[in-house]
C-alpha cells in the first residue's frame, strides 16, 4: 500500500523520529563546521580564503542535487532514496573526519551535499503524507523545529567538539545519528510506489556544470589573480556557454524539461528567487565571516565562539513563530521589508566592531540578524508561491531552495575574496606610515621598536591585525549595502489575495 493511502501508522512516532533525526543531522552540518573552520585550517594547511571551499562545496552540491529529489522518487520510491540518502552522507560524513588534505575534505563535503540534499524535503513530504490532515500543522511544527536546531545548537555543538575532542568529531557526530535513523527508515518506513518520470538530462547536466565553474571560479579568483590566470578566464567562459546551452534547450525543448518556463511567467516566484538568493548571500556570507574574526582577531576560545554566536539561531526560530501568526493578516511586503530593515541594522552594528570591544556586540547584532532573516523568509516564501499555479509547485520549490544556496556559496566567496583582498590593501598602507617620518612611532612600547629585528616583526603583525579588522568592518559594509538596496525591490511583488494559501513551508537552514 502506497504511503499517500494510509494515514494510520502503528509506527508514526518511531517514523517521525528516524526521519527528523536524518533531518537534524543534515541542518546542523550548514553551521556545525563554521566554529571549527580556523582549526581545520591549521590542520590542513590551507589558507583563509582555501578553508571556505569546505563550506561552499557542500552547499553547491547540495544545490546541484536538490532539484533531482522528486525524479529519484518517482523512479525508485520515496524509501529506497531516503535509505541510500542517508547511508551516503554517514559514509561522506567519516570520509569527511578522516581527511588528511584540503583536496580531500572537499571531496568529501561535495558528497555529504550531494547525499543530504534530499533529506529535509524528503522529511517533510513523509511527514505530511504519514500524518491526517488534522495532524499536518502539527507535523510541519515539528518539521520546522527540526530544521531550526541546524543553526540553535551547530555552533554550540560544533565549538564543544572541536574544544574538547578534535575538529573531526564535527563530523563524526553524524555516524550514530546516521545509524539510528537509517535502522528506523529501513524498519518502519514503508514504501510508497514509483511513478517514472522521464528527466532532462542535457538540461541537468548544463545548469550543474555551469553552477560548477562559476563556484571555482569565485573560490578560485582571488588566489590566482582572477582574469590574469588563464583557468579563471577558462572557467568563465566555460560557465557562460554552459548556461547558455541551458537557457537555449529550456526555451526550445518540447515536452518536459529540466526547468518548466511557466514558472517565469508568475511575477511573485521570480522576485522570490532573486530574494531568496540575497537571503542566502547575506546569511551565508556572516556565517563565515564571524568565527574566523572571534577566533583569529579576538581570540575567542571555540566553544565561546560557538555560544555567541548561536543567538542567531535563536532570533531566528522567535521571529519565524511570530510572522506564522502574520502573514494571513499583514501585508506580507512589509513584513519582509522589516526583516530586511533588522538585517541591514544588525550589519550596520557589525561595521561598529573593535579589538577591545566584549561579546555583547556579536551577541545582539547576531539575534537581530536571527529576527530579520526569520522576518523574511516566510513570508518570503509565501509570497513566491502563493499566485503560483499549484501544478508548478512541485518543481518550483527545489527550483526555490537552489537560488537560495547558490546563493550562500556566491556569498561566502565573495565575501572571503573581498576580505583578502582587503587584508592585502590596508596592510600596505598601514605600513607606509611606518617610517622614519612618523614621530607617532616614539609612543610605541619598546617590544615594538622598528628599529630592531623583534621590534618590526611585532610592528608588523600589529599593523596585520589592524589591516584585518578594516577588512572586516569593509565586508560587513557591503552586505549592509546589499541588503539596504534590495528593499525598493519589493515593489515588484503584488499583494496575492490569499496569502499563505498552500504556500510550502520554507525554513532557512
Amino acid at each position: 500500500m502506497s504511503v499517500s493511502q494510509q494515514h494510520d501508522f502503528p509506527h508514526r512516532g518511531m517514523i517521525t523520529l528516524s526521519i527528523m533525526l536524518a533531518t537534524i543531522m543534515q541542518a546542523l552540518d550548514t553551521t556545525i563546521a563554521n566554529v571549527a573552520l580556523p582549526h581545520m585550517q591549521g590542520s590542513l594547511q590551507a589558507s583563509q580564503d582555501q578553508i571556505t571551499w569546505v563550506l561552499t562545496s557542500y552547499i553547491v552540491a547540495s544545490a546541484i542535487a536538490l532539484p533531482l529529489t522528486g525524479w529519484l522518487c518517482a523512479q525508485w520510491g520515496r524509501r529506497k532514496v531516503f535509505i541510500v540518502s542517508v547511508v551516503g552522507f554517514t559514509i561522506a560524513s567519516a570520509l569527511c573526519g578522516m581527511a588528511t588534505s584540503l583536496n580531500t575534505i572537499v571531496i568529501a563535503r561535495l558528497l555529504q551535499g550531494v547525499f543530504g540534499a534530499a533529506l529535509v524535503p524528503l522529511s517533510q513530504a513523509v511527514l505530511l503524507d504519514i500524518n491526517p490532515p488534522q495532524k499536518v500543522g502539527q507535523a510541519m511544527a515539528i518539521w520546522g523545529a527540526g530544521i531550526m536546531v541546524g543553526p540553535i545548537l551547530g555552533p554550540l555543538l560544533g565549538g564543544w567538539l572541536t574544544e574538547n575532542f578534535d575538529w573531526r568529531w564535527v563530523f563524526f557526530i553524524n555516524l550514530p545519528v546516521g545509524l539510528f535513523a537509517l535502522w528506523g527508515i529501513a524498519r518502519y518506513l514503508p514504501e510508497n510506489r514509483p511513478a517514472p518520470q522521464k528527466l532532462d538530462l542535457f538540461g541537468l547536466v548544463s545548469l550543474s556544470v555551469a553552477i560548477g565553474l562559476l563556484q571555482m571560479l569565485l573560490d578560485r579568483g582571488e588566489l590566482l589573480d582572477w582574469f590574469d590566470a588563464l583557468e579563471i578566464q577558462v572557467e568563465a567562459a566555460g560557465a557562460l556557454v554552459a548556461f547558455a546551452f541551458f537557457a537555449v534547450h529550456t526555451w526550445t525543448v518540447q515536452g518536459t524539461s529540466f526547468f518548466d518556463r511557466d514558472l517565469l511567467k508568475d511575477r511573485n516566484y521570480v522576485t522570490g528567487l532573486l530574494f531568496g538568493f540575497i537571503v542566502g548571500v547575506v546569511l551565508y556570507g556572516t556565517m563565515a565571516l564571524l568565527p574566523t574574526f572571534l577566533q583569529t582577531l579576538m581570540a575567542y576560545p571555540v566553544v565561546y565562539t560557538g555560544m555567541v554566536t548561536a543567538p542567531r539561531g535563536i532570533g531566528t526560530m522567535l521571529a519565524m513563530i511570530v510572522v506564522g501568526r502574520l502573514v494571513t493578516k499583514v501585508d506580507l511586503r512589509m513584513i519582509m521589508a522589516t526583516g530586511f530593515l533588522l538585517t541591514a541594522f544588525s550589519l550596520w552594528q557589525m561595521t561598529h566592531i573593535t579589538l577591545q570591544m566584549d561579546s555583547s556586540l556579536i551577541v545582539w547584532s547576531g539575534f537581530i540578524q536571527g529576527l530579520g532573516i526569520g522576518f523574511t523568509f516566510v513570508p518570503l516564501s509565501a509570497a513566491a508561491f502563493a499566485t503560483l499555479a499549484p501544478r508548478l509547485r512541485n518543481e518550483g520549490t527545489p527550483i526555490f531552495s537552489l537560488l537560495r544556496n547558490i546563493g550562500g556559496a556566491v556569498g561566502i566567496s565573495i565575501v572571503q575574496a573581498l576580505l583578502t583582498r582587503g587584508v592585502a590593501q590596508n596592510h600596505a598602507q598601514l605600513a607606509s606610515l611606518v617610517g622614519p617620518g612618523n614621530a607617532g612611532l616614539a609612543a610605541l612600547p619598546p617590544l615594538m621598536d622598528p628599529s630592531t629585528a623583534g621590534g618590526l616583526a611585532a610592528l608588523n603583525m600589529e599593523v596585520t591585525r589592524q589591516a584585518s579588522l578594516l577588512a572586516y568592518i569593509n565586508d560587513f559594509w557591503v552586505m549592509m549595502a546589499v541588503t539596504v538596496l534590495a528593499i525598493p525591490l519589493l515593489v515588484l511583488m503584488r499583494t496575492p489575495r490569499r496569502q499563505a494559501a498552500g504556500a510550502p513551508a520554507e525554513v532557512p537552514h
